[in-house]
């Protein structure tokens, strides 16, 4: 029951990802790259075509550090209070899992010898300082997951094979220039719970990234960062302080399928900003302080959900999401909350809804003042 345990973990580790991937087993079966899919932001479910345990031959050496589960080319070695990487783990091991341990540093050696590497967990440990060639040996990288440590800054000299970073909730207040320098595969970041305003990103800190994802959530930014990846497909920037959208704010992000700016301060958002969005999807700006739909909606031909609960909208218009005329809209909505806001819904006329698929798809009511 371990190996399952493990994929267990794994998959709570990955919730929210942007890109589906093979099932877990599938990549400690092979050394090559995996073809990722980025049509989606959510991790599907990675369990498929899973092995029976009980009928597999682990293939690699019975080198295993003391304590940790070895099956497979995984090694598993969390909740085990190591204070520091562990020895004798076999160099055809392609995940090494250290998650909710004690390690508070990275040395120089920690992963020699581990150039078959594809996966690294490190979240939930006490890391501070990390070797600028710690990384190093791990040529063939593709996820780090480093969340929930003690880091002040984003790790130097990582692998050019990294796919996925994830750093959140560490102590990190500044991106310098650079920092991403080499990373030419990288397409998702998450660096979100960090207390980065928007003076600690320096200009062109993600110069030469192509991500698709990006995530700046529960920070401390004002306003949406200016010098983000052109080629992002997802930004998520939800529980910042964000108060207002001005006009060249969304100027680079065309890409965009899907822009979540929930849970800010957001009062204002200037008439023509979301003209810049032709093939967004879905929007959420649920809960801010905007006092009316925002303008531009019916012109984005390809928006199906809309989050705009808990505001202060007052007044829907008739016009406020739909275009008019008939064969305009190319996808319609099929989800549209406006719940928790002070809208006299029995005012709101039938024919607002006119290119949404289902009436079940519409969110009224429940507004206490």
């Amino acid at each position: 029951m371990q190996p399952l345990w493990l994929v267990a973990s794994l998959l709570a580790l990955s919730q929210a990802l942007p890109f589906e991937q093979r099932g877990f087993w599938d990549f400690t079966l092979d050394d090559g790259p995996l073809m990722m899919n980025d049509e989606e932001a959510s991790g599907a479910d990675s369990t498929s075509g899973l092995p029976d345990p009980d009928s597999v031959t682990p293939t690699y050496s019975a080198m295993c550090p003391f304590g940790c589960h070895c099956h497979l080319r995984v090694v598993q070695c969390s909740d085990l209070g190591l204070k520091s990487v562990p020895k004798e783990v076999s160099p055809d091991t392609t995940l090494l899992d250290l998650q909710s341990n004690h390690i508070s540093e990275l040395r120089k050696d920690d992963f020699k010898g581990l150039q078959h590497l594809y996966a690294l967990v490190l979240v939930n440990n006490k890391i501070s300082k990390i070797h600028e060639k710690a990384f190093s040996p791990l040529r063939r990288l593709q996820k780090l997951y480093i969340s929930k440590n003690h880091l002040v800054e984003i790790p130097p000299n990582l692998p050019s094979s990294l796919v996925e970073l994830r750093i959140h909730d560490n102590r990190i207040r500044k991106v310098p220039k650079g920092v991403f320098s080499g990373l030419r595969n990288v397409n998702c970041i998450e660096m979100g719970g960090n207390p980065l305003e928007n003076s600690g990103f320096e200009p062109g800190a993600f110069d030469g990234l192509k991500l698709n994802y990006l995530r700046i959530s529960e920070a401390k930014l004002t306003g949406i960062p200016k010098d983000l990846p052109e080629t992002l497909n997802e930004l998520h920037l939800d529980h910042n302080k964000i108060q207002a959208i001005e006009l060249e704010d969304l100027l680079r992000y065309s890409k965009l399928y899907r822009l979540g700016l929930g849970h800010n301060q957001i009062r204002m958002i200037e008439n023509g900003s979301l003209s810049f969005l032709p093939t967004l999807r879905e929007l959420h700006l649920d809960n801010n302080k905007l006092s009316r739909v925002p303008s531009g909606l019916p012109d984005l031909k390809l928006l199906q959900v809309v989050y705009l609960h808990s505001n202060n909208i007052t007044k829907v218009g008739v016009n406020d999401f739909c275009p008019m005329g008939f064969g305009v809209k190319r996808a319609y909505y099929n989800g549209i909350s406006l719940f928790n806001n002070p809208v006299p819904y029995w005012e709101v006329q039938p024919a607002t809804f006119r290119c949404v698929t289902d009436r079940l798809a519409i969110q009224f009511g429940n507004y206490k003042k």
